[in-house]
């Protein structure tokens, strides 16, 4: 029998709450949280609008010698964890380490720690670093430290995809639970906001430009001019079936496809990708699941809010599935794109729709931009197969796809 793998945690930390009840609020709110960058000052930059987490405090996630040693982005992946790990109904500290394991997805590491510390080396009179440097903005500082904190001792690891990362993370958690590691935490945080992030971003051409936070992040949209970054994501407990049966665990959903691509080319803003290998991903996470298309309940697509790029995806999804697609879905507009942190909170907003029993509205777009006329859920409706599809696509080339099967909501649910 093939192993199943389910997820029984959800941990927010994002611009739309601390918590996934917080972040599910906002969702069906449609309550913007994006607004100007708070974190340093952007007045030099063309770009002065992100998503930043609220009110975030990590002295309630991480102990002084935690704080000290890591960065923001790691603070964001603590809370997380911590939320996923109590909504998941699990003690903070593996009673069994060797069969917990992580694998969260990386992209910009530790940025705002790393720019403190090369300024303090270039423009200080000690022309040094800290000792912490070291281990705390490379790509594995937060599933190190986390594995540590936790006594996650299974076979753990790291994602490196851009924004296709969250999802890539939960189903290489899938595939650990089938070599027989039982619970695993999957996911993603990001905080790609500091000086040296934003300009690195500024570089990619693709970042909106728009100081107005209600106009500037408009995908599919005719007024679409580029994306506005966003900090934080989700983590999971993903755990095996019988596992989480067998303590009494409350199950948000079943991971049953997925599927991981490669455009083999460099991130081009004003050609857009080739949506023949996005494509590809769709269907082999559709086939993977033993999925038909019109089983299809719902679409969480990449959403990136630059022109080329989402007539690309829709190009993309109109292959898959024809002229009609199912019914297409984004949030990102209320909270920015957190790169691989964002596609992590789409699976998020997924789960909590079947749990909830309602499907949340699309943020958007107005006036679909010619080539971008999908589908559009335009009400919040209640689902009917409780099939989610998840596309995230990352710079230069990565694709990946998930699909998702809701648990039936518990008695109660299904008016938000």
């Amino acid at each position: 029998m093939t192993v199943r793998a389910v997820v029984t945690g959800i941990g927010v930390v994002a611009p739309s709450g601390v918590g996934a009840e917080a972040h599910w609020a906002t969702v069906l709110a449609g309550t913007r949280r994006t607004g100007p960058i708070t974190l340093f000052d952007p007045a030099g930059y063309p770009t002065r609008v992100a998503g930043e987490v609220p009110d975030f405090d990590p002295a309630g996630h991480a102990d002084t010698r935690q704080r000290v040693q890591t960065d923001r982005w790691t603070h964001l992946g603590f809370a997380a964890t911590r939320l996923a790990l109590a909504d998941a109904g699990l003690p903070e500290v593996s009673p069994d380490p060797y069969r917990w394991a992580v694998t969260l997805a990386s992209s910009s590491g530790g940025n705002l720690f790393g720019q403190r510390e090369l300024q303090r080396l270039w423009g200080g009179p000690s022309r040094t670093v800290g000792a912490y440097q070291s281990i705390a903005w490379f790509y594995a500082a937060s599933v190190g430290q986390l594995s540590i904190r936790h006594q996650f001792k299974g076979p753990s690891g790291v994602t490196v995809s851009e924004s296709a990362g969250g999802l890539d993370s939960l189903a290489h958690a899938v595939r650990t639970i089938r070599r027989g590691t039982p619970v695993v935490i999957a996911g993603a945080t990001e905080c790609p906001l500091s000086p040296y992030a934003l300009a690195c971003q500024l570089r990619s051409g693709l970042l909106s430009d728009v100081s107005d936070p209600e106009r500037a992040y408009r995908p599919f949209d005719a007024d679409a001019r580029g994306y506005v970054p966003a900090e934080g994501g989700a983590v999971f407990v993903v755990e095996e079936l019988g596992h989480a049966l067998a303590r009494g665990a409350r199950v948000y959903g079943e991971i049953t496809g997925w599927a991981a691509t490669h455009d083999a080319a460099p991130t081009d803003p004003d050609g857009g990708p080739d949506p023949t290998h996005y494509a590809r991903a769709l269907r082999l996470a559709l086939d993977r699941a033993g999925v038909r298309g019109h089983d299809v309940d719902v679409i969480w697509p990449d959403a990136l809010g630059v022109p080329a790029y989402d007539r690309a995806e829709a190009a993309a999804l109109r292959a898959v599935f024809g002229a009609r697609t199912p019914p297409v879905t984004t949030q990102k507009p209320l909270t920015g794109r957190a790169h691989q942190g964002g596609s992590a909170l789409d699976a998020a907003t997924a789960l909590l729709a079947f749990h909830h029993g309602l499907l949340p509205a699309s943020v958007g777009p107005e006036r679909p931009a010619p080539g971008c006329e999908l589908s559009f859920l335009r009400q919040s409706r209640r689902p009917r197969s409780r099939i989610a599809l998840v596309g995230a696509r990352g710079f230069d080339g990565f694709n990946s796809a998930l699909v998702l099967r809701g648990a039936a909501p518990p008695p109660g649910c299904g008016d938000g």
